[in-house]
């Protein structure tokens, strides 16, 4: 198999915390690293078990090193310019959410990746959650009939970083925004109603998706939150689907019959859920939330010919949703 050449920008806290061992997990060999300051890229690569290169300066590794994709994960507002810096010197790349601060951003960005014949990806992990893959398949597959609405509730902490609505939305809440639009294609109607104040986000969101599934976000961020919750339903013509907290899954069959529903077992529950072993260490959670698939996904698209299944066409329709989002609030 062909040997990619990956370098990565940034080693903060998502970083180190779920990207960096995510890639280890992913098979990927990590070529050289910068950040602002080239001690703390040494002591990244060192965590990694890399003898990759350490840089300063994301613009000297670039031109010094032969290297095919770039990983980014630096401050949201860095990401922009970072990424049209790499697309123009010809890099594929992944890129941690938000990629641009608007759909405008996301725009010049795809048009960049097309212009330059480089790929893009965002960091929408939960494309790649084995939970929500299931999700996908039954939609797909049909099994219960047609998708015709669906909740989803997300509810965590997010006052640290997210000092209003829109930051809210764009760094933390656009995981499952951008979850629907994966489950249900793009969305184009909106309803929002708001109670929040300041850094405590409360957004009750009624939305319509082109496929015609409507659908509707509990979205909130308070320190009440702590314990994060994430939990989706689907409601389809014969059954429904729930996802509680991402790593456990029923399918719920409403079988047909001519008789009373209550009068017989007509009717059947399947749950999905991890094995529970020691024997996961730590990464059972980048699995279940979807990192190591993602940067999986990234690394294969660099190897074969491979769409990326969240690319910049992706992140698009994303910061749409984000904007449409914030010009009802």
């Amino acid at each position: 198999m062909k040997r990619n050449n990956i370098a990565f920008i940034g080693a903060g806290f998502q970083a180190t915390t779920n990207i960096f061992p995510a890639a280890i997990e992913a098979g990927i060999t990590v070529t050289a690293l910068a950040t602002r300051n080239i001690e703390k890229s040494q002591d990244a690569l060192t965590r990694l078990g890399s003898n990759g290169a350490a840089y300063g300066d994301y613009n000297v590794m670039l031109q010094e090193q032969t290297i095919e994709g770039v990983i980014i994960v630096a401050q949201p507002k860095d990401q922009y310019e970072i990424a049209l810096s790499c697309l123009k010197r010809g890099k594929h790349i992944f890129v941690e959410k938000p990629l641009g601060w608007n759909e405008k951003e996301a725009v010049l960005i795809q048009q960049a990746a097309i212009a330059n014949n480089v790929k893009v990806a965002v960091g929408f992990m939960k494309r790649f959650a084995p939970s929500y893959l299931k999700v996908k398949e039954l939609i797909h597959t049909k099994e219960l009939g047609e998708v015709r609405s669906f909740y989803l509730n997300f509810c965590v902490d997010g006052t640290p970083f997210c000092p209003d609505e829109e930051a809210f939305l764009k760094l933390a809440a656009i995981h499952v925004l951008d979850l629907a639009i994966y489950l249900f294609g793009p969305i184009d109607h909106v309803e929002v109603m708001n109670n929040s104040n300041g850094a405590s986000v409360n957004l009750a969101i009624a939305v319509r998706a082109k496929s015609g599934v409507v659908g509707s976000f509990n979205l909130s961020s308070m320190s009440a939150w702590s314990r994060e919750s994430e939990n989706l339903t689907v409601t389809f013509d014969d059954g429904f689907v729930q996802v509680e907290e991402i790593n456990k899954v029923i399918v719920h069959r409403s079988k047909k019959d001519s008789g009373a529903s209550f009068a017989s077992l007509t009717e059947s529950d399947e749950i999905h859920t991890p094995s529970m072993t020691p024997m996961s260490g730590s990464v059972r959670d980048l699995y279940l939330r979807g990192f190591v698939g993602e940067l999986a996904h990234f690394k294969k698209s660099l190897s074969d010919l491979l769409s990326i299944e969240n690319d910049g066409s992706q992140n698009i329709l994303t910061m749409a949703l984000c904007d449409l989002i914030m010009s009802k609030i």
